[in-house]
C-alpha cells in the first residue's frame, strides 16, 4: 500500500526534498519491520546514513532517533560518514593478523595520510578495519570495494593503490 510523503510537512525541520526518499517512502509502509530494509536502500543510495535522512525515518516510521541510531552504529554495514569511492578494509582477524595484516593497515594509513573510519580529502579512499572476511586461507587480506585480495603484502597493496589513483588521473 502506498504512502504519500511530501519532506514539506516533517516536523524534523532539516529535511529537503529529496525525490529517492520520496520514493523509497512511498514503497514501504510505515512499519518499524520495514527499518533496516530502509536503511540498506538508504545506505546504498547515499553511501551512508545522514543525519538528516534519520530523522525523517525516525518521524516516517514513528520510530525514536536513539533506536534509528543504535542500529545504524551497531551494524558494519552502515556508515555515518560518507565513504570514499575506494573503501579499502583490512582484515585485522586473527589469521590475517598474525599473517602480518597489521603491516598492511600501517603502511595503507601511512599511504593515504588518513586511519581507519576516515575519508581522504579528494574523496577517494577511506579506510575501515574488519575483524574477518571469511578468507582465512587467503590470509593475510584486505578488500576494496568487496573485492578481495588475497595473500596480500605491504608491496601487493602499493601496487594495487597506485593504480588506482592512476586512474583518477
Amino acid at each position: 500500500m502506498e504512502q504519500d510523503f511530501d519532506a514539506n510537512k516533517c516536523k524534523c525541520g532539516n529535511c529537503k526534498k529529496d525525490k529517492f526518499l520520496e520514493d523509497l517512502f512511498n514503497t514501504y509502509l510505515p512499519e518499524k519491520d520495514n527499518l533496516i530494509q530502509m536503511l540498506n536502500e538508504i545506505q546504498e543510495h547515499y553511501g551512508y546514513v545522514p543525519m538528516d535522512v534519520q530523522k525523517q525515518l525516525s518521524e516516517y516510521l514513528n520510530v525514536p532517533m536513539a533506536e534509528i541510531y543504535g542500529v545504524v552504529t551497531f551494524y558494519s554495514r552502515f556508515s555515518l560518514k560518507p565513504k570514499g569511492k575506494y573503501n579499502v578494509s583490512v582484515c585485522l582477524g586473527t589469521a590475517c593478523f598474525v599473517k602480518g595484516s597489521q603491516k598492511i593497515m600501517d603502511r595503507l594509513q601511512e599511504k593515504l595520510g588518513i586511519k581507519p573510519g576516515e575519508t581522504t580529502k579528494d574523496g577517494l579512499f577511506s579506510i575501515e578495519e574488519t575483524r574477518c572476511v571469511g578468507a582465512c586461507g587467503l590470509a593475510p587480506v584486505f578488500t576494496i570495494n568487496g573485492e578481495v585480495y588475497g595473500k596480500a603484502t605491504v608491496q601487493k597493496l602499493d601496487q594495487v593503490i597506485d593504480e588506482l589513483m592512476k586512474e583518477k588521473s
